[in-house]
């Protein structure tokens, strides 16, 4: 017969303990304090690579644990207003853009019909948590009646997570690095609207490795051809021979989520690494 025993006392009964020391110079001392529960011990700057690692494996314990396989990443502005608030926009740009926080909510929700089919275990969207093309993303996904992930950040502004991610699937980072880890481990295709450098960041990040090989070719939807062709000349680094010409066929321009359905559905490229553009 199995013996389910754990060899060791449990670290909570450990934690419970230690709260209960008596009031001795000695057993108060901080050095006394047990490693994995001394937070000024875990906060030191020697202390980083355990941070790391305890955020890399924290949300990935529990998507797994909900049986989460495969995501649809959202990226896009914090700052695109819903289109209910669009006269409170900082800018008339800013307004127009209200209607892609229309096609991000409609895009999520779509997408997620077809994840409730797996048993909201493939296909589940995934946003940054935060306001605008974020919200939008999760807003639709509950739309749909299925669940989605927030992947939120410790920010000066902007850190409280909207209130459409499902709850359990809400998670919080230190690390920005990390936090883009979780973006694309699971990735099946990567929807990308207007936003700033935080938007750029990932956007150029994910793209880059999916050039190099280094992530399997997903499609990288770009919502908005007039934005990304004036925020970016994309011919320009054709020309400059900085990307190759076929690099521009690592994502598609589309202005709605119908759009980037059939991009998703009648993509072409695929495996690990797939063939390295101009390499």
């Amino acid at each position: 017969m199995k013996d389910d025993r754990k060899p060791f006392r449990d670290a909570h009964q450990d934690i419970a303990y230690a709260q209960s020391l008596p009031d001795t110079p000695q057993a108060q001392s901080p050095a006394y304090r047990l490693a994995f529960a001394d937070d000024d011990f875990l906060c030191r700057d020697e202390l980083r690579p355990v941070r790391l690692q305890l955020e890399l494996l924290k949300p990935e314990l529990g998507l797994d644990e909900h049986g989460i396989n495969s995501t649809i990443v959202l990226f896009g502005g914090a700052r695109i207003p819903r289109p209910e608030d669009r006269d409170e926009a900082r800018s008339d740009t800013l307004r127009d853009m209200s209607k892609y926080y229309e096609e991000a909510r409609e895009f999520a929700r779509r997408i997620t019909e077809r994840s409730v089919e797996s048993g909201c275990s493939e296909n589940v969207v995934v946003t940054g948590g935060g306001p605008g093309v974020m919200e939008a993303g999760n807003r639709g996904a509950q739309d749909a009646g299925g669940c989605s992930i927030g992947l939120n950040i410790v920010l000066p502004h902007e850190q409280e997570p909207n209130h459409y991610i499902t709850p359990e699937l809400c998670f919080n980072f230190h690390y920005f690095a990390i936090r883009k880890m979780h973006f694309l481990m699971r990735a099946k295709a990567i929807a990308v609207f207007p936003g700033g450098f935080g938007t750029m960041d990932e956007t150029f990040e994910a793209l880059t490795l999916i050039q190099t090989g280094r992530m399997e070719q997903v499609p990288v939807l770009l919502f908005g051809e007039d934005f990304w062709r004036e925020i970016v000349n994309w011919d320009a680094l054709v020309r400059a021979g900085t990307i190759s010409a076929d690099d521009l066929n690592l994502f598609r321009f589309v202005e709605t989520a119908q759009d980037a359905l059939d991009v998703i559905d009648n993509w072409t490229l695929s495996g690990k690494r797939g063939e390295i553009p101009g390499r």
